[in-house]
């Protein structure tokens, strides 16, 4: 999950690194009306797709069917895909985000756009730490405006990915209702060796989805062979092929993030794909179901979870997208697992 040192030292360049935030409140505000939450219930966000992947909606509450560590369970809460939404954008600001300024970080309106009035949109950005710039809000126009604030400046730093969304994640965890998490990242890392590990052991338990965004389209761009290798096929430079294998690792990571909790990952490449990508985040999010349980067991253990919906195909079945042998009419996305209360 983190890098070696031989691609931190590529992190290194004089680049352009993300300015002071406009604001700096100490937590997430946790208000949101008309939601209840309870420590003692377990929260699991759904998206079912139809076999062209569009959203279904209009799903009730006695067409799921959840299930503990293999037994079903009664469904007490649901909310339906007409509840707001609470977005977290959690955006780098290490060396290479200067590839952001402009189209690509213009293009984040377009997520803005497609939310729903009562969704509520914060913003922080990261390096060494997380640093919450904007707490959560319903004024679309007061997030784009805390975005076209962002500034650059020539300067070094750390991208602390793992423990900063970590921390990310314990600023969410009592926030109440559906939560994304939408990280616009290089998937660079030098977080300590074992804060990779806490991570995906995080993920892997959180209602929070995470959906990881590459900045790191355009840098891979290949550049002009050097004049010692001119020839066609001639090999890369060292610092190519460690810039490679950077990039190819960085990948891995926000695949991994993202696969964790039943998030997604991309890789846009232009300004046109970035802003694609957040039209789709945009529905993404509005179209997610919550289901609300008890824990049938105050352990402290980790509990499988896995949805169903009447005629569904599970989100990890085999080429359960393309295999054209299946013909169930919907596929569902949710997290893999909670850990239970402790006994009391």
């Amino acid at each position: 999950m983190v890098l070696s040192s031989r691609y931190r030292a590529f992190l290194f360049i004089p680049c352009i690194l993300l300015l002071a935030p406009i604001t700096l409140p100490q937590q997430l505000d946790q208000s949101t009306p008309n939601i209840r939450i309870s420590v003692d219930r377990v929260d699991v966000g759904v998206i079912v797709t139809d076999a062209r992947g569009q959203f279904v909606s209009g799903l009730r509450r006695e067409d799921f069917h959840l299930f503990d560590n293999g037994i079903e369970q009664p469904i007490t809460d649901f909310l339906t895909v007409d509840e707001p939404a609470q977005i977290l954008l959690l955006i780098e600001a290490g060396p290479a985000v200067y590839l952001i300024e402009g189209g690509h970080l213009q293009a984040i309106h377009a997520l803005l756009d497609g939310l729903s009035p009562g969704d509520r949109v914060a913003i922080a950005r990261y390096n060494e730490a997380p640093e919450l710039i904007l707490e959560y809000t319903p004024d679309k126009r007061s997030a784009a405006a805390a975005l076209d604030q962002l500034s650059f400046n020539l300067g070094f730093g750390q991208l602390n990915l793992a423990s900063s969304l970590v921390s990310a994640l314990d600023w969410l965890a009592h926030v109440p209702g559906k939560k994304s998490l939408v990280l616009l990242s290089t998937g660079f890392d030098t977080s300590p060796s074992a804060a990779g590990q806490n991570l995906l052991a995080r993920l892997g338990s959180t209602d929070v989805r995470v959906l990881a965004i590459s900045l790191g389209g355009e840098l891979r761009v290949t550049q002009p062979p050097d004049k010692k290798h001119s020839k066609k096929g001639a090999p890369p430079s060292d610092k190519t092929q460690i810039a490679a294998e950077g990039f190819a690792q960085a990948d891995e990571e926000l695949k991994a993030i993202a696969k964790a909790n039943g998030g997604r990952a991309y890789f846009p490449e232009t300004t046109k794909d970035f802003a694609a990508v957040f039209t789709q985040i945009a529905q993404l999010v509005r179209h997610e179901y919550t289901l609300g349980f008890v824990p049938p067991a105050r352990d402290a253990k980790l509990h499988l979870i896995d949805v169903r919906v009447t005629g569904s195909i599970p989100a990890n079945a085999p080429n359960a997208a393309s295999d054209p042998a299946i013909t169930s009419p919907y596929r569902i996305d949710h997290r893999q697992a909670y850990v239970s209360p402790p006994p009391e």
